[in-house]
């Protein structure tokens, strides 16, 4: 990676996919769940329109799902993914450019597909998610939208206090709406890195949007702020117009122990009634201590009370470091699993109503060994787990202040699992899943781990994968994208950037698109032969996914948000 002080010690978790809700794509994994339909907006100063919300029926994976063309504008990606499948693939939008250039009044360049920009923080790593009309994420508070947020210079000039800060702007056009303003935790950088913001991608259903602030707290808020009124809590701290309703809030410091490791970053996931969050816990600042190993690692809250449903601390006193990514929903044989990614490099499924174990995973050969400062082979999970076609999808990585190094790739059948079979883990470190040592493991393909002349197949990772058409598409922090068979792993092409990749690929309307550390996003064509379409330069790192909804794209780099289409 070229530059990796941006974020310090604190990662966030940033993978980042299909679509639902309206008319939208849904997971494989998504049978009987009821989708998540767009938001219908009461009416406020500075509020859209409302638009008609639709339930989508279940489909196939890359299905799109038809609906009356009164709901055509009723498009969402509500959340990290886009579904619950965590998906990072879009099948119903078209017409997106390959190419764009922003405006340079010193290059006296008027722009080019730019539809309109917002300014952020100065540190802006989590994705926006649109629905209701709005658009939400996470920042911090360079991006001064209060006077009262800052304090003055001696030169009299304003200094934005350190915060972090949810955004919400007006998808048509931009207007800024309403923020959340989070204070900085006390204990300081051990538990909330400064400048980093709000890292985690919000979740919206209906009028109420999920997020975890840099305070290690699960808030539920009001997706029309004040405008409708003051619910729920009535004691916010902030109250202006423009000031998040925060319905509710759970500190899991307070009410669970969690020691969040520099940052809380989990992106929720609603099922039914319950939200399902990865708490944070982790290492305190000496790397060799775990202040709470039976604090929970991953928890169930009720979505309309706030009130804690389960909790799960498996991860424990194996934790290598700290946790960063977010959970995945699917169902498997009639049976609904929450898919929970550990900062012990296991992956774990739940029954969402109990939190009773499916089966896990082992993301790592059983010869990896975890050293201090990156030295080792074994890989926390930093990426998010996706599902495609009844199949996992997940690849593993460290910190990316530990540098390079090996990474692997895992697809995993969660159908092998059974209550007498609950480790779907191979055995040894045969990837073979024809072996017959590996006849009960849940193994599909394996991709990583270094080849006969000692370099590596696949590096360390906080990408999530992109799966479609039979393809699945996984970066890695190294700046090389892979092209592989979604269903043996077979690798079709590579491709090298040069500069370090954060984010992850994002496959939608025949197109890759990624962005780098560098500032750039580059596009390639989706197919199983290496086609460069475009290298657009963007006005800074680039370390959160492109979206699109409703014929836009949105990108979102360290301090701008850019809504881009053809024009």
């Amino acid at each position: 990676m070229t530059n990796f002080s941006a974020f310090r010690r604190g990662i966030l978790a940033l993978s980042i996919a299909g679509l639902l809700g309206g008319t939208v794509l849904i997971s494989a994994c998504l049978k009987s769940e009821p989708a998540t339909s767009a938001s219908k907006p009461k009416a406020g100063p500075d509020a859209p329109a409302p638009k008609a919300a639709a339930k989508a029926p279940a489909a196939e994976p890359g299905a799109a799902v038809s609906a009356p063309a009164s709901d055509m504008l009723a498009r969402v990606w509500p959340m990290f993914g886009g579904s619950l499948g965590r998906n990072m693939v879009n099948t119903f939008e078209r017409n997106l450019p390959a190419e764009w250039e922003l405006p340079d009044k010193k290059k006296n360049r008027s722009g080019k597909n730019i539809k309109w920009s917002q300014p952020l923080g100065s540190q802006s790593y989590g994705n926006p998610v649109v629905s209701g009309g709005k658009i939400f994420l996470g920042t911090n508070n360079d991006g001064l939208r209060n006077p009262r947020d800052a304090k003055m210079r001696a030169d009299g000039k304003p200094e934005p206090i350190d915060k972090g800060n949810v955004f919400c702007f007006r998808e048509s056009d931009g207007k800024f709406l309403w923020q959340a303003v989070h204070d900085k935790l006390e204990s300081g950088r051990v538990n909330d890195w400064p400048l980093q913001g709000v890292c985690s991608s919000p979740f919206v259903e209906g009028e109420r949007v999920y997020y975890v602030n840099n305070r290690c707290e699960l808030i539920c808020a009001d997706t029309e702020g004040f405008y409708n009124g003051n619910q729920g809590i009535t004691d916010e701290k902030y109250k202006d117009p423009t000031d998040a309703d925060i319905i509710w809030r759970y500190d899991m410091m307070e009410e669970l122990g969690v020691f969040p490791h520099n940052l809380a970053v989990c992106s929720p996931l609603v099922v039914g009634d319950l939200v399902f969050v990865v708490t944070g816990n982790g290492h305190d600042e000496s790397h060799e201590n775990i202040p709470a190993p039976r604090a929970p690692s991953f928890i169930a809250v009720d979505k309309n009370t706030g009130k804690l449903a389960w909790e799960d601390a498996s991860p424990g006193d194996k934790i290598l470091h700290g946790q960063w990514s977010n959970p995945t929903y699917c169902e498997i044989k009639g049976q609904g699993q929450i898919i929970f990614p550990g900062g012990d490099g296991w992956l774990r499924a739940f029954e969402p109503k109990t939190g009773k174990l499916i089966w896990k995973f082992d993301c790592n050969p059983k010869s990896a060994v975890y050293i201090l400062g990156g030295r080792g082979t074994r890989n926390e999970i930093i990426a998010t787990p996706v599902v495609h076609d009844g199949l996992v999808y997940i690849a593993v990585g460290q910190d990316p202040e530990h540098g390079e190094g090996v990474g692997h790739v895992w697809c995993i059948d969660p159908s092998k699992a059974s209550p007498d079979n609950i480790d779907l883990s191979p055995v040894n470190d045969n990837f073979d899943p024809k072996a017959p040592e590996n006849k009960n493991s849940g193994l599909v393909w394996h991709h990583g781990g270094l080849d006969a002349n000692g370099e590596m197949n696949f590096r360390r990772t906080i990408s999530t994968c992109a799966v479609a058409d039979g393809l699945c598409y996984a970066a890695n922090l190294s700046g090389i994208l892979d092209c592989l068979d979604a269903k043996t792993g077979k690798l079709y092409w590579r491709h090298d950037m040069l500069t370090a990749i954060w984010g992850s690929p994002y496959v939608v309307d025949g197109k890759v698109y990624i962005g780098t550390d560098e500032g750039d996003v580059h596009v390639y064509a989706h197919g199983k032969e290496k086609k460069v379409l475009a290298k657009n330069e963007m006005d800074g790192p680039t370390l959160s996914t492109p979206i699109a909804v409703n014929g836009t794209l949105y990108v979102m780099t360290r301090t701008t948000l850019f809504a881009i289409g053809n024009q």
